[in-house]
């Protein structure tokens, strides 16, 4: 059974990114957006024909290669991660959901005949957007990051809005996740780029940008854009999320002159002569009213060294000395910097 690839709302040009370096993360306690980062993974650990990493059987890797290599990456520079994983998908995803499959299957035909033509940058271009992620995949992430003896918080609903609430509650520094819709749920703080980084190459051109860790505060974008959160989620509506299809003709800057002279959606609604299909109201209680999850527990335990070798090397083949080099170096990192005296204790 294939699950939602989540994508999220395009509010970036409203917001203001500051850079930061890894290290600015160092003893933080950080929550991932798992679901987010898994897609990540599948769409970017690919091959140059675009066909994701995958063992003698078939089963595929990519996943689990960037789960277990970032994280150790993390893990060196002694910061903290917490894995949240989405619950049940709200009804109103449905038509998202649909659509994507569409756009999915079709990706993955083109990417096919790409390959065959021996067109690889067209091939990988379609691959990423045909990246599937199962719930076989995210039952073995899950048990991936539990090996690795690291917190995994099952949300009842999305992912961000368990994240934002528990950053809200500075149970977790801030959200990590590529999506500006953790913003809309309230996190005080989203990181972005933390699991990926380096260069990344411009689909259809031959030119490639710097990918760097970035920090957004919620509060700061509040204040510069010159309105509230509430507003915020009408632009969201206005340009379209998730759960409701965008109004026509408006795109980020025309939605926050809209919201910003105007005091009730409805007055919204009267001036751009649009109806829409949806109840706007059921949208704002998504965002500003998520359901959470209250009974879960943040701790870091030793890892199951026996069992990552089983997982990553005996089922998937992936290279025993690299694990083992990856657990060694990653314990003489924590060594130098005086954190413990061994992998047994990470924290």
């Amino acid at each position: 059974m294939f699950l939602l690839i989540k994508m999220g709302t395009a509010i970036g040009e409203l917001i203001e990114k500051e850079a930061i370096e890894l290290d600015f993360l160092q003893s933080k306690t950080i929550g991932i957006d798992s679901f987010n980062i898994l897609y990540q993974f599948l769409s970017n650990i690919r091959g140059q024909d675009g066909s994701p990493l995958m063992d003698s059987e078939g089963n595929v890797t990519s996943h689990l290669t960037g789960l277990f290599y970032r994280t150790t990456n993390l893990l060196s520079r002694n910061i903290k991660p917490v894995f949240v994983f989405d619950g049940k998908p709200h009804p109103l995803k449905e038509k998202t959901r649909e659509k994507r499959k569409a756009i999915r299957t079709a990706a993955e035909q083109k990417m096919k005949q790409a390959q065959e033509k021996g067109d690889l940058e067209t091939a990988r271009k379609f691959a990423q957007q045909s990246s599937k992620l199962t719930k076989e995949m995210v039952e073995e992430a899950k048990k991936l990051v539990e090996y690795m003896g690291l917190p995994v918080v099952q949300a009842t609903g999305e992912g961000e809005a368990q994240i934002s609430m528990m950053t809200e509650k500075k149970e977790l520094f801030g959200c990590v996740s590529q999506d500006y819709d953790a913003l809309l749920f309230g996190t005080p703080l989203l990181l972005r780029n933390i699991t990926i980084g380096g260069k990344r190459k411009i689909p259809g051109r031959n030119i490639y940008i710097d990918v760097s860790p970035e920090k957004i505060e919620l509060k700061k974008m509040l204040e510069k854009n010159e309105i509230t959160r509430k507003k915020l989620v009408w632009i969201a509506i206005l340009i379209g999320n998730d759960f409701n299809e965008k109004f026509p003709k408006i795109g980020p800057k025309t939605a926050l002159k809209l919201v910003k002279e105007n005091d009730s959606f409805e007055e919204i609604i009267k001036k751009t002569e649009f109806e829409p299909d949806f109840d706007f109201k059921e949208i704002e209680k998504i965002f500003l009213e998520p359901e959470y999850n209250t009974d879960f527990k943040i701790e870091f335990k030793m890892p199951e060294k026996d069992k990552l070798t089983e997982l990553l090397c005996e089922k998937h083949q992936f290279s025993k000395e690299r694990v083992s080099n990856t657990l060694n170096k990653l314990e003489q990192k924590l060594e130098e910097k005086g954190q413990q005296s061994s992998l047994g204790k990470w924290f």
